[in-house]
């Protein structure tokens, strides 16, 4: 039975999902589930993921949420190389420790400074509370260096010389804060190299991904727009 994959490509972790599902040749149905407009707050999709957020699958009749526990599933029960995410202990272990350090670093900051300084305006219709938004940028700028000389150090991708399913999470959160109008390379060399690699790597998925994102990055210019309707 086809896996159904429940998804919008403004959220940062169906992005990876998705990246991944393309490269590896996962057949999958496609079931859109468009956030600007509400559909994921319905009774319907509650049946999908009661916590009525994006992405969730279901294979067969096996329901799952959180991306994290997908992209681990998927590595192991479907046929896909294992670099992804590896059989072998220490391996796995360093594609692990970012996914558990991604948590309250890459994917909490970056966020946050999108929501308080991008989306909460256009939910609300108030301008951004600018201590707020400096608050949760600082957060930011500091986990983007550590991405820069930590865990880049070194290395071609975030745990080792080989892309993992931790490379995709992160560039897709990363890239997510081009639509608040901040550029994350700007003064981050490795870090740039990196994402650059990986969109290479994963050409022409990680584009196709993107795509709606880079329109509305470039077409607003980090302001939010009057409404999610005019996205």
């Amino acid at each position: 039975m086809t896996l159904r994959f429940y998804y919008d490509l403004l959220s940062q972790p169906s992005r990876a999902l998705y990246i991944f599902l393309k490269m590896n040749k996962i057949p999958f149905e496609d079931c859109k589930v468009n956030l600007s407009q509400g559909e994921h707050m319905t009774d319907e999709y509650a049946k999908i993921n009661p916590f009525q957020k994006v992405p969730a699958i279901i294979d067969g009749n096996f329901q799952l949420t959180e991306s994290v526990a997908i992209l681990r599933y998927l590595s192991r029960e479907k046929s896909v190389p294992d670099f992804w995410y590896p059989k072998e202990s220490k391996a796995q272990a360093k594609v692990d420790e970012y996914l558990e350090w991604q948590h309250i670093n890459t994917r909490l900051s970056c966020a946050m400074y999108f929501q308080t300084k991008w989306l909460q305006p256009i939910l609300t219709g108030k301008p951004p509370k600018e201590e707020r938004v400096a608050f949760f940028k600082k957060q930011m700028i500091d986990t983007l260096d550590n991405v820069e000389n930590i865990w880049l150090k070194d290395k071609l991708y975030l745990t080792g010389e080989k892309i993992s399913v931790a490379d995709l999470l992160g560039t897709c959160e990363i890239e997510q804060t081009r639509m608040a109008g901040y550029d994350p390379c700007e003064g981050r060399p490795a870090l740039h190299a990196w994402m650059e690699r990986v969109k290479k790597e994963a050409h022409p998925f990680y584009e196709e991904a993107h795509s709606r994102l880079y329109r509305i990055a470039q077409k607003h210019k980090g302001e939010p727009p009057v409404s999610l309707s005019k996205l």
